[in-house]
């Protein structure tokens, strides 16, 4: 892990195309602005925790239908 120090309006750049700018610190927070390509997914880690795990949850859905319907269809060929 990298560590920096930056004070208000300094900025970090990740790659050519990622801007990550203080852009305030008041008392025990820090805000952040981040400039990135429109394609590039940014989340807090809390959102991106529940995005996995719903992920993993339709995955898991997904396949037991999968398997159901692959098993209706084979016994609709015989």
């Amino acid at each position: 892990m990298l560590v920096l120090t930056r004070k208000s309006g300094e900025r970090i750049r990740v790659g050519d195309h990622v801007k990550i700018t203080v852009v305030e610190i008041r008392e025990n927070q820090v805000k952040i602005g981040i400039e990135a390509p429109p394609g590039l997914a940014i989340h807090r880690d809390e959102i991106y925790m529940r995005i996995q795990e719903e992920n993993r949850m339709a995955a898991g859905a997904d396949r037991g239908a999968f398997r159901k319907a692959a098993d209706m269809w084979k016994g609709g060929k015989k």
